[in-house]
C-alpha cells in the first residue's frame, strides 16, 4: 500500500511539474494527490502516527485527529497569505505602487540598475518576492521602453528580489512556513541571512555593470504625464508596508501565531480604505444587488476579488499531500534511512564539514522540485527546535539557501 501512496505522489507531483505542457492548472492536480493520498489511507484503515520532536519517535494517532491537526497548521500559513494578500490589493487599488516610480530620478543606466535592484531587495523583504518583482518589472515597463534593455534589468530584479525575500520571515512563502512553524524566529533569522542576502544581491549587480546593456544612458523620458489614479496612493503605500512590517514585532510581544497579527494589520489597513473610499462593506450583505453596487465603491470587496486564490488552494493541496506522507511515517523513516545508511548525509552528523552535502541535496533539490513542498518536507523529517544552530532553511524562490 506504501508503494502505491509513493506512485500517488509521484504522478501528482510530474502532473504539477509539467504544469505548461499538460495546459492544466497546478492546482487541480495537487487538490487530487491530497484528497486520493488521505483517501487510500482512510479505505485502507492504515496506521498513522504524530511525530514526537522531544523524544524523536512516532506517536500512534487518529486520522481525524491527524487530519484536523495538519488543516490547522496549513490554515494558519494560508490565512496568513490571505491577508497579506488583500493588503497589497488594497494599495493596488489605490494605484500606491506608482509613488515608487517617484524614487526614479535618473536615466543613467548603471545607477538605474542600483535602484531597481535595492528596491527589489527591500520591497520583496515587506511584500512576497513574487509580488515585489511584478511591482517594480510594471514600473520597469514605463521607464525603459527598449525591451532587450527591458529584459536585462527584468532579470536583474528577480535575483535582487530573490535575495530579499530570504532574510526576511514575510519574504517569502517558505520562510513564513519556518517561522509560523516555530523553526526560526524573525530576529535569528535576520542576524544570520541579512548580510548573506546583501552580498548575493551586490555582487550580481557588480557583475553585470560590465556589460553593455546596463551601460550608457536610458532613451526614454522620466517624467510621468499620467495623473495619479487616487490622492492616497502614498498614504496607503506606506501605511500597507508598514502593517506588514507590524507583524512580527506583534508575534514577538504577544507570542501570539503571525496570522493573528496579519488579520489586525488587514483590519487597519481595510478600515482606512473604506473611509477614503467613502463606502460601506458588509462581508455578511444578504443583498446581492446592494452588495454588486457596493462592490463599485468598496476598496475592500475589489481587493478581495482579485485575491490569487489558485495559489492558496495549490499551497492547500500540496501542504496536506505532504502531510500525509508525514502523518504515515514515510518522511520520519527516510530521515532515519539517511542516519543509518549514510551516517555523513544524517542530521546527527550536520555540524561536521562533510555534512555541508545535504546543504548541496536540498538546494539542487529545489531547482528541480518546488520548494513549498521540499520544506514542506523537510520541517516533517528532521526534528530541528527552535532557532537550531544545526541549520536554518531559507528560500530565494526557486532555490534553496541552507545557512549553518
Amino acid at each position: 500500500m506504501e508503494t502505491i501512496i509513493i506512485i500517488v505522489f509521484l504522478a501528482g507531483y510530474l502532473a504539477i511539474t509539467l504544469e505548461h505542457n499538460l495546459k492544466i492548472d497546478k492546482l487541480i492536480p495537487a487538490l487530487a494527490m491530497m484528497a486520493i493520498l488521505w483517501a487510500i489511507i482512510a479505505l485502507a484503515h492504515l496506521p498513522v502516527f504524530e511525530v514526537n520532536t522531544d523524544l524523536k519517535e512516532l506517536e500512534p494517532s487518529h486520522i481525524d485527529e491527524m487530519l484536523l491537526h495538519h488543516l490547522g497548521k496549513t490554515a494558519e500559513i494560508l490565512v496568513f497569505l490571505l491577508g497579506a494578500m488583500t493588503i497589497v490589493e488594497i494599495i493596488d487599488y489605490f494605484d500606491g505602487f506608482a509613488t515608487i516610480k517617484g524614487y526614479i530620478r535618473t536615466t543613467k543606466k548603471s545607477k538605474l540598475l542600483w535602484l531597481f535592484s535595492i528596491l527589489a531587495f527591500i520591497l520583496s523583504a515587506i511584500i512576497d518576492n513574487l509580488t515585489a518583482t511584478i511591482v517594480l518589472v510594471t514600473i520597469l515597463q514605463k521607464v525603459i521602453k527598449e525591451r532587450e534593455v527591458r529584459l536585462w534589468f527584468a532579470g536583474m530584479i528577480i535575483i535582487a528580489a530573490n535575495a530579499g525575500g530570504a532574510w526576511s520571515p514575510i519574504g517569502d512563502v517558505t520562510t513564513t512556513m519556518l517561522w509560523i512553524g516555530d523553526k526560526v524566529s524573525a530576529l535569528q533569522l535576520i542576524k544570520f541571512v541579512l548580510i548573506p542576502s546583501i552580498v548575493c544581491m551586490v555582487l550580481p549587480v557588480l557583475v553585470a555593470l560590465r556589460y553593455k546593456a546596463f551601460k550608457g544612458n536610458i532613451e526614454s523620458e522620466l517624467e510621468d504625464k499620467e495623473k495619479p489614479k487616487s490622492p492616497f496612493g502614498a498614504t496607503m503605500l506606506y501605511l500597507g508596508l508598514g502593517s506588514i512590517v507590524f507583524v512580527p514585532f506583534f508575534k514577538t510581544i504577544t507570542h501570539l501565531p503571525p496570522y493573528v497579527g496579519m488579520m489586525l494589520s488587514l483590519a487597519v489597513v481595510a478600515a482606512f480604505a473604506e473611509i477614503y473610499t467613502s463606502a460601506k462593506f458588509s462581508i455578511s450583505s444578504v443583498n446581492a444587488e446592494e452588495s454588486q453596487e457596493s462592490s463599485h465603491h468598496s476598496a475592500v470587496h475589489s481587493s478581495l476579488s482579485k485575491i490569487e486564490l489558485p495559489s492558496i488552494l495549490f499551497f492547500l493541496g500540496i501542504l496536506l499531500a505532504v502531510a500525509a506522507l508525514e502523518s504515515l511515517g514515510m518522511l520520519f523513516h527516510f530521515a532515519g534511512t539517511l542516519d543509518s545508511t549514510m551516517p555523513f548525509l544524517g542530521t546527527e552528523a550536520i555540524n561536521g564539514s562533510v555534512s555541508d552535502l545535504v546543504i548541496l541535496i536540498l538546494g539542487v533539490g529545489s531547482a528541480i522540485i518546488d520548494n513549498v513542498p521540499l520544506v514542506a518536507a523537510s520541517m516533517g523529517m528532521f526534528s530541528i527546535p527552535l532557532d537550531d544552530s544545526v541549520c536554518i532553511l531559507l528560500p530565494i524562490q526557486q532555490e534553496q539557501v541552507v545557512v549553518c
